[in-house]
């Protein structure tokens, strides 16, 4: 059920871009006459949006005309407009009494529609809906423009063009992507396209009994981002018998054909016979093959299925107009006819291997082992190199399906496992290793399948039973190859980063000297540490068969570093010497983005964010393929949070839409809540507008925090900006606080230690500088001897701000002083900002002024306007009149003007600046005349003390 299904008026899923242009007409009380005609394909959702637009403006007491065009009154003349105009036509006020027996003369039946006719009945619908909107503002909705009669049309098109009457507001839709020939030129057309992924993931979301796994994909794939396609394949789920897949089957077969059955019973044979073998090919074959199949070069075959706009046929593809005309075409045929389509397809001249192996698998009733191997070392493989891994999931469950014995049933589910964790899906691994435990009895695939699943659970947010499952493995049947080893254990790392949980961490050192053991204590696995030479088979027993990435000492050794940041995170220092990945060349190979992957998590973790950065681009980049998120979904909150803290705010935002559109699609809460809550921080960070209360989502009162602390810190983080922003220290101070336990110690061992700087900043405002001391005190101490220089830095700042036993001014400038911390911008512009107000309250009001002009040159440059709005404030207290000059005129200033500034605030004269840069006095002396006013000053000593370097 959508929306507005429930009966509500709220914005349909999707489309809020169209509908906030729909509302603009109606919420404009100046102006010209609004109209739009919004154009789409069938079931894009037209008819809904103008549905929005009549509820909308009856809720706001607007009074609606609406009317829908109908097939059957093309002849009738008027019919449309009489439709349209019945509810008023008893409105005595609306039109003098002389009038209303002509215009009902012009809609009764038979009534003449020349020229004469027509202006009359203009002139009459013009007035009658411009008094109309003198009592009340008026909505006139007219769907599917294309089925009404054209002498209706003609009326209404002229009176859209002659209104003047500004309380009027006309919308039209129609089908297909131009407008019909009946309307004008110059009227504003808004097209709906397919929905987005996220979108047509919400939309299925609403509906009940949406399904999940391969099946949700499946739908929303075949789907297209068509809204009523989306809706229509998820009845068909519910509305035949047995388990889901088959249910969906019966529905397909019964409910979808129904819908189409008159347009395609009005078809000759033969062409409805292209039809269905046009259905049962994949949407990549070409047209050539199809031809093949059917076994003929006669393309008039398509002509009437083109004329009736079912299919179109451009650069040698075939393209059906609807994606429920596919399912249509191909289930209304009898199951033998389907099966013969797909053998034919499969015999087809040239056809691909991996595309005959499919279409075979389609047509098999039963077990079939060559067809299983078919699938599998065709198909599977073609799309793992094509980048693919939901049809290689797909057609390695297929293949199981279709396995002669359990040994290799359970193989194939393990290789499945393996692609649907790299597609990222969560629910289908979930589904797949249920139907492999009960054929299994190989250990080396039951450690497979664990990571699979470990993954799976841990992405929907189960952290204990997926460090539980993991350590089962372990202990019961350890791995017996080093890839394996090192991919159990490094996803355990992994979980133990996330839950945070001490009880975690402690297996990490066990699990590691295992996996080290085995990688050098066995002919097998120094094998298996040497380079491949060759890409191995995934779908292959064994580990390297199933985990070619792993194989090779620099990728074993790139996890093994990884690991040694979870067992030892003291060890900071040694092992950002010890990078995995070498950034100054290029990286490729079957362990590339293992390595990138493992480099960037190090990296990230040891606080080299510029390396951490490069690398997470690098693995986005170079080996990145569409849908395939599953290796970087682990590491996509770290990179954003990396972005965020480098200053890099439009690529985070960027990642943030796209990773809650993928989360969205597959279903993965945790994921979805740590981007939620890292979408919050920036907002805050920016001064955004931001709810009070920010996080009221199903998953977070679904999810449990304590087994996910990394996501509850995000969040505590994010709480804390938040109220920071509104000016509430009190609330600010209580989440900042709780990264920390009663102790002092920090709840997330790496998130809650770089928190500390804003959690001194909010003790300070609200007097709570010794208990703020304290958990300073404890990141100390859990930060080693070493720390990196990120947290030297933050441990600086915080110390100025709450040690009472230490000197201010020394800990801000060490804060300050050690230009790698410029990687961080914001950190160091509010240790700035605070040292500015230590500075004024001390009367040294000059060298604040020259703290406060760099933040607010960062400020600019992040756009972060409630840190400049504090540093505004901080210069008017310091003596400044004009504030907002000093900001804003710096960012206002070319390269040449800051560049003569700045010369000039060094006490250069003119002649001596125009040396260095080459230029006449007379021009620097032009130049400072328009930088002064910029930056609100009248003089060389205030520039001076403006731009003066701290």
């Amino acid at each position: 059920m959508t929306e507005f299904e429930a009966g509500g008026t709220a914005v349909p899923i999707g489309r809020e871009k169209e509908a906030h242009r729909i509302l603009r007409c109606l919420d404009e009380p100046s102006g010209p006459p609004r109209s739009l005609l919004v154009l789409g394909e069938t079931g894009t959702g037209k008819s809904q949006l103008l549905r929005f637009a009549a509820e909308t403006a009856a809720a706001r007491r607007i009074r609606v005309l609406s009317v829908r065009g109908w097939d059957a009154e093309e002849p009738q003349a008027f019919a449309s407009l009489r439709r349209l105009l019945l509810p008023v036509l008893d409105t005595t006020e609306a039109l003098r009494e002389d009038r209303w027996p002509a215009l009902r003369t012009a809609f009764a039946p038979g009534a003449g529609t020349g020229p004469r006719e027509r202006h009359a009945a203009c002139a009459d619908v013009l007035t009658l809906m411009s008094r109309l909107a003198r009592a009340n503002p008026l909505l006139v909705t007219v769907d599917d423009v294309q089925d009404c009669d054209r002498t209706s049309l003609d009326v209404l098109f002229s009176v859209q063009q002659q209104l003047t009457h500004q309380g009027v507001t006309m919308l039209f839709s129609a089908h297909g992507e131009t407008p019909p020939a009946a309307v004008p030129g110059d009227l504003p057309v808004v097209r709906l396209g397919p929905l987005s992924p996220g979108a047509a993931a919400r939309l299925l979301d609403a509906q009940p009994e949406a399904p999940g796994g391969r099946l949700r994909l499946e739908l929303l794939r075949q789907a297209e981002g068509n809204p009523l396609a989306i809706v229509e394949l998820n009845r068909t789920t519910r509305t035949g018998t047995g388990s889901p897949p088959v249910a969906a089957e019966a529905g397909r077969t019964i409910r979808i054909p129904r819908m189409f059955a008159a347009r395609l019973d009005a078809l000759p044979e033969n062409t409805q016979r292209a039809l269905l073998y046009a259905a049962a090919a994949l949407r990549e074959e070409e047209l050539p093959t199809v031809m093949a199949a059917l076994g003929t070069d006669d393309l008039t075959v398509w002509a009437p299925a083109e004329k009736a706009g079912l299919i179109g046929i451009a650069d040698g593809h075939l393209a059906f107009g609807n994606p429920l005309m596919r399912t249509a075409a191909f289930h209304r045929q009898s199951a033998k006819l389907r099966q013969q389509a797909h053998r034919d397809l499969a015999a087809a001249r040239g056809q691909n291997p991996a595309r005959r192996a499919w279409h075979l698998a389609a047509a098999a009733v039963g077990p079939d082992e060559a067809v299983a191997s078919a699938l599998e070392e065709a198909t599977a493989v073609q799309a793992r190199l094509a980048g693919d891994p939901f049809v290689s999931a797909q057609a390695l469950e297929q293949a199981a399906r279709l396995s002669g014995s359990d040994e290799d049933r359970a193989r194939r589910l393990a290789a499945a496992m393996v692609a649907a964790s790299d597609l990222g899906d969560a629910d289908w691994v979930r589904d797949l290793y249920t139907e492999f435990s009960r054929l299994n009895r190989d250990p080396e695939l039951r450690c497979i399948a664990a990571c699979a699943m470990g993954s799976a659970l841990a992405l929907l947010s189960f952290q204990r039973e997926a460090f539980g499952l993991l350590l089962d493995v372990w202990r019961h049947s350890p791995p017996r190859t080093p890839t394996a080893s090192f991919a159990l254990t490094a996803l355990a790392t992994a979980i133990a980063h996330q839950s945070g949980l001490p009880e975690h961490r402690r297996e990490l050192p066990g699990m590691l000297d295992h996996a080290r053991r085995t990688a050098h204590g066995t002919p097998q696995s120094r094998d298996e540490y040497a380079e491949p030479t060759t890409p191995a088979r995934r779908t292959e027993p064994g580990a390297r068969g199933v985990f070619p990435e792993l194989a090779g000492p620099r990728v074993l050794a790139a996890l093994e570093t990884y690991v040694s940041v979870g067992v030892d995170p003291d060890a900071h220092a040694g092992l950002a010497r010890r990078a995995p990945v070498q950034l100054d060349g290029p990286l490729d190979g079957p362990g590339a983005l293992t390595r990138l992957l493992a480099g960037a998590s190090v990296a990230y973790y040891t606080d080299e964010s510029e390396s951490c950065a490069e690398m997470y681009r690098r693995a986005r980049t170079q080996h990145d393929a569409p849908g395939a998120w599953g290796p970087r979904v682990w590491s996509l909150p770290a990179q954003v949070d990396t972005l965020i803290a480098m200053g890099r705010w439009p690529e985070a935002q960027a990642l943030i839409g796209e990773g809650l559109s993928d989360a969205v699609v597959h279903r993965l809460p945790r994921v979805d809540m740590d981007l939620q809550a890292l979408e919050v921080t920036l907002r805050a960070l920016r001064g955004d507008s931001v709810p009070d209360i920010p996080f009221t989502g199903p998953h977070w009162c679904s999810v449990n925090l304590g087994e996910n602390r990394a996501t509850r810190a995000r969040m505590l983080r994010a709480c804390g900006l938040t109220a920071l922003a509104r000016g509430d220290a009190d609330r600010a101070f209580h989440h900042l606080r709780a990264l920390f336990r009663e102790d002092g110690s920090p709840f997330a061992p790496f998130l809650s230690a770089r928190s500390v700087g804003e959690l001194a900043a909010a003790a300070q405002r609200v007097g709570r500088q010794e208990e703020a001391a304290s958990v300073l005190g404890e990141v100390r101490r859990s930060q080693g001897d070493r720390p990196t220089t990120r947290m030297t830095l933050l441990m600086h700042h915080a110390a100025a701000l709450v040690d009472e036993d230490a000197d201010p001014e020394h800990h801000f400038r060490l804060a300050l002083v050690n230009p790698e911390g410029d990687t961080w911008p914001l950190e160091r512009a509010q240790a700035r900002l605070h040292y500015a107000i230590w500075l004024r309250r001390r009367r040294r009001s000059v060298e604040a002024r020259a703290q406060l002009t760099a933040v607010l040159e960062v400020a600019a440059r992040l756009d972060a306007r409630a840190l400049a709005d504090a540093a505004r404030g901080e210069l008017r207290a310091a003596g400044v009149a004009d504030a907002s000059a000093w900001g804003d005129g710096l960012a206002e200033l070319t390269a040449q003007q800051e560049q003569i500034a700045r010369l000039a605030a060094r006490g250069l004269s003119n002649r001596e600046i125009g040396e260095r840069l080459f230029l006449s006095p007379r021009t620097v002396s032009s130049h400072l005349y328009n930088v002064y006013p910029k930056l609100g000053i009248s003089s060389r000593h205030q520039l001076r003390d403006l731009l003066h370097d701290s």
